[in-house]
């Protein structure tokens, strides 16, 4: 309870039980409980421009009450739109997700961590002038603008499938460098480096491709 004589603060009562005050003395409740703030959902864009959709969920509560009712004129409203201010704001420094070829940066998708902690500090700045306590801050919404969904999905379908094909690859030159020296080894077959290059070839075209292959008989000979 929050009390005012003259509209000068004497104090706030925090404690239960029954007092007895100034006749005059103004009295204001104030709920001291945790608050949560389901945010709505922003559009913004990231970063490198992406227009994108986030939300936050934010749990906080009044702690100087002095300031939650004199410094501000609406705390719950105060704490509405600076939260969403920060959210917005944190949606600018940070990409969505990794650019090409950038692994080191803070990005809104695999940084959830980080992210949550440099809003609950943001928060904790904003709100502080109000005497709200900032308590958790994370980030419950975040994907796609849904103009751009769809194209950011066959970005990463097609970085899947270069990543797959590149450890197929690799695979691939592993098993032939190995059975050229098995061949070699054992001296089952002399090959000559024209031989080899074929045989090579051929190796990679059946252990690269994407389809079963059909094998072919060579009865004659690789310079006939």
């Amino acid at each position: 309870m929050v009390l005012t004589l003259f509209g000068k603060y004497t104090g706030t009562v925090k404690a239960d039980g029954f007092f007895w005050v100034n006749p005059l003395t103004s009295k204001r409740k104030l709920s001291l409980k945790a608050n949560n703030l389901n945010g709505q959902q922003l559009k913004v864009n990231d970063k490198l421009g992406n227009p994108i959709e986030i939300a936050a969920v934010v749990v906080w509560k009044v702690n100087e009450t002095a300031k939650a009712v004199f410094a501000v004129e609406n705390y719950m409203q105060y704490v509405n739109i600076q939260s969403e201010a920060a959210v917005r704001h944190l949606a600018n420094i940070f990409p969505y997700d990794h650019a090409e070829g950038e692994e080191s940066s803070i990005t809104l998708k695999d940084g959830a961590e980080q992210v949550s902690e440099i809003l609950e500090k943001e928060l904790t700045e904003r709100l502080s002038r109000a005497g709200i306590d900032v308590l958790e801050a994370r980030i419950s919404h975040l994907a796609y603008a849904p103009e751009i969904a769809s194209a950011m999905l066959q970005r990463q379908q097609a970085t899947a499938v270069i990543a797959a094909r590149k450890l197929i690859v690799e695979g691939a030159v592993g098993m032939v460098e190995m059975a050229l020296e098995k061949l070699s080894e054992k001296g089952i077959v002399e090959l000559d480096e024209e031989r080899k290059a074929a045989m090579v070839s051929n190796l990679l075209v059946v252990l690269c491709g994407d389809r079963h292959v059909q094998p072919v008989v060579n009865t004659g000979t690789l310079y006939n």
